[in-house]
Formats: C-alpha cells, sequence, structure tokens
C-alpha cells in the first residue's frame, strides 16, 4: 500500500509552500479512502512517494487516469493569497492503494529531489 502525490515543478514553489500543498494532498485523499485501505496502509507504514510533473495539462491527465482507475484522488488548489496570485492547481495525490494500482498510473514519473 501507498500514496503518490504528483507536484507541479513549473511553479517553483517555495519548501515551505510545496511542503504544506503535499500535506494538504495527503490528507484529503486519506479522508476520501475506505476505512480498511487506510487502516492497511497505515499498518504497512503510510508508505508515500512525492512525485514531478511538469505542467498543469500533466497534473490534470494524470488526474483523469486515476478518476478513470477509480483510485482515490485529491486536487489540492491553491487560494492564490499567499505565494500565488490566482487560485492555481498544484499538486494532486492518488491512493492510498495497492502499490500496483498507483504505479499502473504513476509509475513512470521521477522523484522529486
Amino acid at each position: 500500500m501507498k500514496q503518490a502525490i504528483l507536484v507541479r515543478t513549473d511553479l517553483k514553489m517555495p519548501k515551505g509552500k510545496l511542503s504544506a500543498m503535499v500535506a494538504h494532498a495527503s490528507v484529503e485523499a486519506v479522508l476520501k479512502s475506505s476505512k480498511d485501505k487506510v487502516d492497511l496502509w497505515k499498518k504497512e507504514g503510510m508508505k508515500k512517494v512525492i512525485l514531478k510533473v511538469y505542467s498543469e495539462d500533466e497534473l490534470l491527465l494524470y488526474q483523469k487516469k486515476a478518476k478513470d482507475a477509480k483510485l482515490v484522488n485529491a486536487l489540492i488548489v491553491d487560494a492564490g493569497k499567499t505565494f500565488f496570485k490566482k487560485p492555481t492547481n498544484t499538486c494532486l495525490a492518488i491512493g492510498p492503494d495497492k502499490d500496483k494500482k498507483i504505479d499502473k498510473i504513476a509509475g513512470k514519473l521521477k522523484l522529486l529531489n
């Protein structure tokens, strides 16, 4: 079991802002998930991978893929009150779910470093 969080690198968010967006995505997706999946994920150590995408279009493409695969997902839209000047899609969490299901959607993306 794992959760993947896809982050837009084109936005060049400062580390603090990026961290907050990733946290929002993770929590939102967990809140949408079934208790059974969350319990199993917790039991296995709550693995998360943070992956990079390069544009809003790419982020939305992965959201569509996740929806088509019936995976829980959470698109995070920053309100635009601090770093951004307007509401902005920043990241997407997929899962928690089985590794194979997540990898089928996001397995070719590179880790954010």
